[in-house]
């Protein structure tokens, strides 16, 4: 229901919001709405309570979030790729920082609704940061000189965005990386909900192992996200993305048939930071591909991930039907994919290849 319902009501916000100061109201919007989601789930005291607080938390945050990820990408049009990566380590901060927090508060001896609280206090000050900012000609903050592009945008009716975002999707160079972040959040997202299970009903390992197998790929993913910043500094994206796919090719075989609890965790934890650079890279060439539209951007990005929301549900019909590691096996093709489909994508695509 949250990733249905919630993704319909998200589905708009890119073109309704635009640019500008109408952007600026939406994030600020938002962000209210998303503080105020983590406190009724924290004071819920019934499913339904509790499932609206989710459902609300969507198009909360993709105000809050997503308009901001948009703005960062127009703030620095010739170096997407770099910000994008800069924004893909903040998440994984914050994908490590969250178990931590929950077990420091379980070990305080508070529950689950006391980590929803705090998480609502840093979502305001994250908040109130954004309230206190000097405005931004343009950006997330709206512009206040008229010659601004922001502005102009800003401008435009949202029936003309509308009509940009059905052009877009008669482009090829936008549905290229519209459909590759989908398809390789399979080996991300996807494969990251499926393998505990895989570890201890597949590979019979204990619950523990499979937590700190979790815990491996985090802590992996963030490194990858920090070496990533570094490299992009010297590498172009394309290159990038075509050498991890090419070892994620390699690796994640490897993880599925060498035996060994030592040598899975190893290849895991190689996997996970080589698949790391694929979504703010490919996100990044997304947005390149559509430059002054990031309002459509961030609309198609919506309509996609709630596409992509059946990937969980495609994997567990085919683990159902088929059995779990031939499930998992199917995935192999997911680098394979997105090497070919990025070793055919032109090099100056966007404004930050540096090849």
């Amino acid at each position: 229901m949250p990733l249905l319902v919630g993704g319909l009501l998200e589905l708009p916000l890119g073109v309704l919001a635009g640019e500008g100061r109408r952007r600026r109201l939406a994030v600020l919007g938002g962000g209210i709405i998303f503080v105020l989601t983590l406190l009724g789930a924290a004071s819920a005291q019934s499913f339904i309570a509790l499932l609206c607080a989710f459902v609300a938390f969507y198009p909360a945050s993709g105000a809050f979030v997503g308009l901001t990820e948009a703005d960062l990408m127009d703030r620095w049009p010739d170096r997407q790729a770099q910000v994008m990566a800069r924004w893909e380590l903040a998440g994984s901060t914050g994908a490590v920082a969250g178990p931590l927090l929950l077990t420091a508060v379980l070990a305080s001896g508070g529950g689950w609704r006391d980590a929803y609280l705090i998480l609502a206090g840093f979502a305001a000050l994250a908040w109130l940061s954004l309230c206190l900012r000097e405005p931004h000609a343009g950006g997330l903050t709206g512009a206040d000189t008229a010659a601004e592009p922001g502005e102009e945008a800003e401008g435009r009716p949202w029936t003309a965005r509308a009509r940009e975002v059905i052009a877009a999707l008669r482009d090829w160079e936008t549905l290229r990386w519209l459909v590759l972040l989908q398809v390789a959040d399979l080996l991300v997202d996807v494969f990251t909900g499926f393998l505990a299970l895989y570890l201890v009903d597949v590979e019979h390992l204990r619950p523990a192992v499979a937590a700190l197998a979790i815990a491996i790929r985090l802590g992996a993913s963030l490194a990858g996200g920090g070496a990533l910043i570094a490299v992009l500094e010297r590498v172009g994206d394309l290159t990038v993305l075509r050498a991890t796919a090419a070892a994620a090719a390699l690796l994640y075989p490897g993880f599925l048939l060498v035996p060994g609890v030592g040598p899975k965790l190893a290849i895991l934890a190689v996997l996970s930071a080589a698949t790391t650079p694929w979504y703010p890279l490919l996100q990044a060439r997304l947005y390149g591909s559509l430059p002054g539209r990031s309002p459509v951007a961030v609309t198609l990005s919506s309509a996609a991930a709630l596409a992509g929301g059946l990937g969980p549900l495609a994997v567990g019909l085919a683990a159902q039907g088929f059995g779990l590691p031939w499930a998992l096996a199917g995935l192999a093709v997911v680098p394979v994919v997105v090497l070919g489909v990025s070793a055919s994508a032109r090099p100056g695509a966007t404004a930050s290849d540096e090849e």
